[in-house]
């Protein structure tokens, strides 16, 4: 089913400034508004044509002398498993993952917070106040979610119990899911729970009828996007559209 947009969205072009993924380069980027009632199918427009969402901003990089960022997605109803992605896949077994409605809580900014001190200490990111935490899940006019992971109760069929571990935010299109952002329990290495949360969303999108999962960028050369790369098949999106990585 598609859904569709009727508004003419207004673009705009940010002024430059570092690159996050690759030294001596400079970004841009290109962006426009999510609002309103047409806001659910505009999204679903771009984040197909390589568009990520913050908020009720949706962006994409504009680079004048680089295009090394790559959208991608992964082709979820044809998701190969690895030895090492069904290991990590057995090894959360005991966690549980609950959809609920885009609300922020203590317990998800602690966590968020823990995780945004230990992975990106030098992100802008880092100072983030709860209420900014708040608008970052709340501010939006699009179908999202959050998915909050505890360890399963010994009666727990729909929902956990205990200790938040991860949590994902997470926008419902019209041809699949779109991870916006997700964080975890740094003090539960041996989980891998980054793969396991993209590895838990394949298996929604496949019990959706989804064909895809969308994962942001990929950087060729970046070691904070060569995760990205062990979920095969996928797609790029490329000059000519979206184009098939085996």
């Amino acid at each position: 089913m598609t859904r569709q947009a009727h508004d003419n969205p207004q673009f705009y072009l940010t002024a430059p400034t570092e690159c996050p993924y690759l030294p001596d380069r400079k970004e841009r980027k290109v962006f426009t508004h999510l609002v309103g009632p047409n806001a659910p199918a505009l999204n679903d427009v771009l984040t197909q044509g390589g568009f990520r969402r913050s908020q009720n901003i949706a962006y994409r990089p504009a680079c004048e002398d680089c295009s090394a960022c790559v959208s991608i997605r992964i082709c979820a109803q044809e998701f190969q498993w690895t030895k090492s992605l069904r290991r990590t896949w057995k090894d959360n077994q005991d966690l549980i993952g609950t959809e609920f409605p885009p609300g922020p809580s203590t317990e998800q900014y602690d966590l968020f917070h823990e995780y945004l001190n230990a992975r990106h200490t030098n992100g802008g990111m880092t100072e983030m106040s709860a209420t900014d935490y708040s608008m970052m899940v709340e501010d939006t006019h699009v179908e999202t979610a959050l998915i909050e992971y505890r360890r399963k109760g010994p009666n727990s069929f729909i929902s956990g119990e205990g200790p938040l571990i991860g949590v994902a935010l997470t926008d419902r299109l019209c041809d699949g899911l779109s991870m916006v952002y997700s964080f975890f329990d740094q003090n539960e290495t041996r989980r891998s729970l980054g793969t396991y949360i993209i590895l838990e969303h394949i298996a929604r999108a496949q019990h959706l009828g989804l064909p895809y999962v969308y994962l942001g960028y990929w950087v060729q050369g970046s070691p904070k996007m060569a995760y990205k790369e062990r979920f095969k098949p996928q797609e790029h999106l490329g000059p000519h559209g979206w184009e098939r990585q085996e």
